[in-house]
């Protein structure tokens, strides 16, 4: 058995070792400097307001129950979400590996039984038996911050992947939102598309009357008859649109098609935009969008890497022992022998594991995690750009089509105006039917383009909120995973506590 004096002298051994091994090779990570502007350039729109966003739920501005009550059910239920969530299931399982290498990695416990009879022609050798059974452990220990650069990554890809699925529950907010406009959008044109079909039906109705008298020719009643054809065959295609529309809405509910049309049946016009918009200042983006913080995270975790792969520069120090009970002899030897007092065995000592001619394979495995980093650092830089690139083009588009819409809305009064104008004239016979055709025609297009260009007005709101990266902070009622898929992990796998401590980790990020 080990002395008292033994085990003393290993434990100071490993203890003066750990003392010594402070050093972590590789670089410190250095947050990429960025130039934030100090102001948009489109804040001459009277409804942009630079105060801090106080609603993290930007939709609810709309003040439409039915879109509140899609987004909801999309954040409960949406694949895409589920899978990232996930996602930060498994990156915490590896953050959780990368840990245990700290403590001594080969722990084990063997035995064996084996029975050798040589063959009879190599002579008269007896049968010979072998009993053993011992405990083992190897520790590296972490000499050079090899172990800790490994966590530093795996810490901060877990963060990654937490703020990737933030990520994605902005991008699945803006869908869903934009989705459901486009269904008003098409609703609309199809309203449209039926009050014209009226408004012909019944220029046609006259100009076919005339004919038939003997007041009119041929022509004008076919050109109506043309105008109102044309505007009918425009129906088919917007309900081409809103059907695909309905099932692009399912599937972001993590629904087959046709799983949202009851929830669409009440007859709700387009979004209205609310009086004013918080934008807040442009430095806000590089705390609210997620993108951005997990670029800055991946950024983090290749920095680490690079440390990492330098660590095999320099020799690896490690400690080794085990202890075990072995007998065995001749036929005459039993099993009850491995546990008399002639059968412990026992080694111990330090080790170390120096690959030195493989240093042009290691320095250029270096090179490749240094280039790599050199990329997640421009990534980052390049993330944020687009950040604000984002934001101006919906806040360009956003004021551009409210301007459009403006001058649409007088367009539209006019073109109505001048249709009962000319039908009144054509019946009155002072004018001829190009008059009203003309009229007609006008009307339809410039009524299809101001709905066109009141939805382009609110998709840009929409674009707008996503490029402020809203959408993601308040999480408090939604799990990280589906509860159906909590009780399958639990049933196939012994997760222990870890579903529960995500969801409470979630939460503290997101109150950050």
């Amino acid at each position: 058995m080990f002395s008292m004096r033994t085990i003393k002298n290993i434990l100071y051994a490993s203890l003066v070792t750990q003392l010594i091994a402070c050093t972590t090779i590789g670089p410190n990570f250095e947050k990429p400097a960025v130039v934030a502007p100090e102001d948009w350039s489109e804040l001459s729109d009277d409804r942009l307001d630079v105060s801090a966003i106080k609603e993290s739920k930007w939709w609810l501005v709309f003040n439409d129950p039915i879109l509140n009550q899609l987004v909801d059910l999309a954040r409960a239920q949406n694949n895409s979400l589920e899978i990232a969530g996930l996602r930060v299931l498994e990156a915490q399982a590896q953050l959780g590996i990368a840990t245990g290498q700290r403590y001594p990695q080969s722990q084990v416990i063997s035995g064996s039984i084996s029975r050798i009879s040589p063959a009879k022609n190599l002579g008269n050798g007896a049968n010979y038996s072998t009993y053993g059974l011992g405990a083992g452990v190897s520790w590296e220990l972490d000499f050079w911050g090899r172990f800790t650069r490994g966590i530093e990554s795996a810490d901060a890809a877990f963060m990654s992947s937490m703020a990737a699925r933030d990520q994605v529950m902005v991008l699945l907010t803006a869908q869903v939102v934009d989705t459901y406009t486009i269904i008003r959008i098409t609703e609309e044109q199809i309203r449209i598309a039926h009050d014209n079909e009226t408004l012909q039906k019944r220029s046609y109705d006259i100009a076919r009357v005339l004919f038939r008298n003997g007041s009119d020719s041929e022509l004008d009643m076919q050109q109506a008859k043309t105008l109102l054809l044309s505007t009918q065959a425009t129906v088919p295609g917007f309900n081409i649109s809103l059907r695909q529309a309905h099932n692009a809405l399912s599937i972001l509910l993590g629904k087959p098609p046709g799983a949202v049309n009851a929830l669409l049946t009440d007859d709700q016009s387009i979004p209205v935009l609310p009086a004013t918009i918080e934008v807040g200042i442009p430095v806000d983006l590089l705390r609210r969008r997620p993108d951005v913080r997990q670029a800055e995270l991946d950024a983090l975790a290749q920095n680490a890497r690079v440390g990492f792969a330098e660590t095999d520069l320099y020799p690896r120090f490690s400690l080794f022992g085990s202890i075990g009970l072995a007998s065995g002899g001749p036929s005459g030897s039993s099993f009850g022998d491995l546990f008399g007092s002639d059968a412990l065995t026992y080694s111990f000592g330090p080790s170390f594991y120096w690959p030195f001619l493989n240093y042009d394979r290691i320095v250029n495995n270096v090179r490749v995690q240094d280039s790599r980093l050199q990329q997640a650092l421009v990534r980052y830089r390049e993330t944020v750009i687009t950040a604000y690139r984002e934001a101006e083009d919906a806040m360009a588009s956003l004021k551009g089509t409210q301007q459009q819409a403006q001058i649409l809305i007088k367009t539209v009064a006019s073109a109505k105006r001048s249709a009962v104008l000319s039908t009144l004239r054509y019946k009155e016979g002072f004018s001829q039917y190009q008059r009203v055709l003309d009229s007609q025609q006008a009307l339809f297009r410039q009524q299809q383009n101001l709905v066109s260009t009141q939805g382009a007005s609110v998709r840009s709101l929409i674009a707008l909120y996503k490029a402020l990266g809203g959408g993601w902070e308040d999480q408090t009622d939604l799990p990280i995973i589906s509860p159906s898929s909590r009780e399958q992990m639990n049933q196939r796998t012994n997760w222990g506590e870890l579903l529960e401590i995500q969801q409470s980790q979630n939460d503290n990020n997101i109150s950050q």
